[in-house]
């Protein structure tokens, strides 16, 4: 995949994206799916599953098997600026996509046997809220803790598209396996963050800077519990990468670096990835994605 880095002039679109993660002897694995390689957003590329939001996230009768109140997801997700509706239809579209690409079903009391039901409901061409309603269910929002929110610079490196992506985390539901669903994404994967940088800097994965930032923030957890107290101790990120060039090399900063507009840090780690020989390297090291 070629990087980008042309100006796009198109406001973001609001997104959703899931750090669907289990527990292994290794530590936290998080999933990763390829993108067909024909897609328009990344595509080859491994990412989180995830996608834009659909009008029909925001509808009554999804928001009404959403699982929580609109005003309390709004609280979780801690955008004051934002309305409750929008709030609670971000986590819709984070179940959805999930479903959608990977098959796993963030609804309460899914087992692999109820969300092998609600595929081949899908699969029968039934939309979302109709799979819900049919096997009257209601989505576990409480099971994604906010991550963080990336926002798609105007200047992007790997796409033409410019997206306000909130990112949640979420733990394999009990009983159930993902599967990807060979037509958006082509392969799925299951891996520690140690070995998403491994096979990223031997070339064996094409990876996005926000998907190689946040695997990286997963490595410093001992276990996926970890991770999630973690994220619901602090409120997430907002993390709106900047770029420059320098001597011909191209530089991607994050919030607390000296060539970033905000200087408050966001997250532990680089606040800085150089792209070199197409792979976006920390100053120190691949190892510095977890110092």
């Amino acid at each position: 995949m070629e990087t980008w880095f042309r100006p796009v002039d198109s406001p973001p679109r609001p997104a959703a994206s899931v750090l669907l993660l289990r527990d292994s002897d290794a530590g936290p694995e998080v999933l990763l799916l390829r993108r067909h390689g024909r897609s328009d957003v990344l595509g080859g590329a491994y990412v989180f599953p995830g996608g834009k939001l659909d009008t029909s996230d925001g509808e009554d009768a999804l928001i009404a098997r959403s699982g929580a109140a609109p005003e309390l997801l709004h609280a979780c997700l801690g955008e004051p600026q934002l309305d409750p509706r929008t709030a609670a239809s971000l986590f819709v579209a984070a179940c959805r996509e999930t479903f959608e690409e990977a098959g796993v079903l963030l609804a309460r009391g899914a087992d692999g046997a109820l969300a092998q039901r609600a595929r081949e409901r899908a699969r029968e061409g039934l939309a979302f809220g109709a799979v819900l309603s049919g096997l009257a269910l209601e989505l576990a929002s409480d099971a994604l803790v906010p991550f963080s929110r990336w926002i798609t610079p105007r200047v992007p490196a790997m796409m033409d598209k410019r997206f306000d992506a909130r990112f949640f985390v979420a733990a394999l539901p009990e009983g159930q396996q993902a599967r990807h669903d060979e037509h958006e994404a082509t392969e799925s994967v299951w891996l520690t963050p140690r070995a998403v940088i491994e096979r990223y800097r031997r070339g064996g994965m094409v990876l996005a800077p926000a998907q190689l930032m946040s695997v990286a923030q997963v490595g410093r957890h001992a276990s996926v519990a970890d991770v999630l107290d973690d994220a619901r101790r602090r409120p997430p990120p907002v993390v709106e990468p900047d770029s420059f060039v320098h001597d011909g090399v191209r530089t991607m900063v994050y919030p607390g670096d000296e060539r970033h507009p905000v200087r408050v840090r966001a997250m532990p780690g680089p606040t800085r990835l150089i792209l070199r020989d197409e792979l976006f390297v920390p100053p120190g090291g691949f190892d510095a994605f977890f110092d």
